[in-house]
């Protein structure tokens, strides 16, 4: 018997072929990556000889990167889903501060504190998102109003409880909590203090310190960053939920038709933006061993300028984690490297400013490039 011939496959002529190079140019972590590439270039250029690249250097820049990614995960998906979240910076304060009063002033052991204290901030967020799909209101304008509400009840309850706005002690009442070192401790601090007797690191060489390694452990908020970026990622590309986040920032009446449960989806986003906040909070406090009403002060901007950076849509339905996160490691480089290599810091708002104004005109030539407008 003679086989069926195939029928040749023939082009559908509604789709519309994209070239090589605009394949590679729609990637939304390209801006991330070209950024990313340029900053490291120009600082081994520049501030290579001033410590920038050694162990503590890296760690430096590294920590202050890890800061911004933690924010920048939850803020990038809430995004792709289609709304903003501008209460961030004022939830790291108000969770920082009730973590300091539950455990200093209340006395509750610090697990418990940490922990009412996540239940807290993610309620939160789920008002927030709750009255931006019952009111229809833009979110803008929601978590703007609570930017203001929380952080007036960050300065007001110190104020009111201890006669000051920053709580202290934290780490005092952390010594032996289970929880505590989740947050602020380290990881790999034996292998770290290795490669300082192997001499691959730098060691201090006088003081109470001589001999131990300048560098004696990854931070937990470093790993924290780690496996948000990697949890984000997995959950937006490689799961229906991540789908479901896509369409609801795309074209959520289109979604709706399909059945995505989009209110369920930007609800859980905005309490995912929350736990990320809360997260940043904790091991910030932890860090420190105090809470200040003035901590998390415009940080909702800067992870929504990493997010931009990383090739998020201002109009949502189009955005990578890993462009985030290349995002907030820009930040961090950036901010570390002016220092190190002896320029004004009050100049990285400048450098915002520019690398956010480039970001969106880039970001609209894309949506104009896949949209096929003109």
């Amino acid at each position: 018997m003679s086989e069926t011939a195939q029928p040749t496959p023939v082009a559908d002529e509604r789709i519309k072929e994209i070239a090589g190079w605009r394949k590679a140019l729609i990637r939304p972590e390209l801006g991330g990556i070209v950024g990313t590439v340029a900053v490291f270039v120009f600082f081994l250029i520049f501030a290579a000889d001033s410590g920038m690249f050694s162990a503590q250097g890296v760690l430096n820049w590294s920590v202050v990167s890890a800061q911004f990614m933690i924010i920048a995960v939850g803020a990038c998906l809430l995004m792709i889903a289609g709304e903003f979240d501008l209460s961030v910076g004022s939830m790291i304060g108000f969770s920082g501060m009730m973590i300091a009063i539950f455990s200093v002033t209340l006395g509750w052991p610090v697990w418990m504190a940490i922990l009412v204290t996540f239940a807290l901030a993610i309620a939160i967020g789920a008002l927030n998102g709750f009255i931006v799909i019952r009111t229809g209101l833009p979110s803008f304008i929601v978590t703007l109003a609570f930017l203001f509400i929380l952080r007036g009840f960050t300065i007001y309850l110190p104020q009111t409880i201890e006669r000051k706005t920053i709580i202290g002690g934290v780490s005092d009442v952390a010594q032996g909590d289970w929880l505590a070192p989740v947050f602020g401790g380290k990881i790999l601090t034996g292998f770290f203090t290795w490669m300082g007797e192997a001499g691959l690191i730098q060691v201090f060489d006088r003081g109470n310190r001589a001999g131990q390694p300048v560098v004696d452990g990854i931070p937990m908020l470093i790993v924290w960053a780690i496996l948000l970026v990697i949890f984000g990622h997995i959950l937006l590309t490689r799961t229906r939920f991540g789908n479901w986040i896509f369409a609801a920032g795309g074209d959520a009446q289109a979604a709706r038709y399909v059945g995505v449960p989009v209110n369920r989806v930007k609800i859980l986003m905005f309490m995912f933006t929350a736990f990320c906040a809360t997260v940043f909070a904790t091991c910030q406090v932890m860090e420190f061993g105090s809470a200040g009403a003035d901590r998390g002060l415009l940080k909702e901007f800067e992870a929504i300028i990493a997010v931009v950076i990383g090739g998020a849509l201002l109009t949502g339905g189009y955005g990578s984690v890993i462009g985030a996160a290349l995002g907030a490691l820009i930040f961090g480089v950036v901010q570390q490297g002016l220092f190190f290599a002896g320029v004004e810091s009050s100049l990285f708002r400048v450098f915002l400013g520019v690398i956010l104004l480039c970001a969106v005109i880039l970001n609209t030539y894309i949506r104009r490039m896949i949209t096929g407008e003109r």
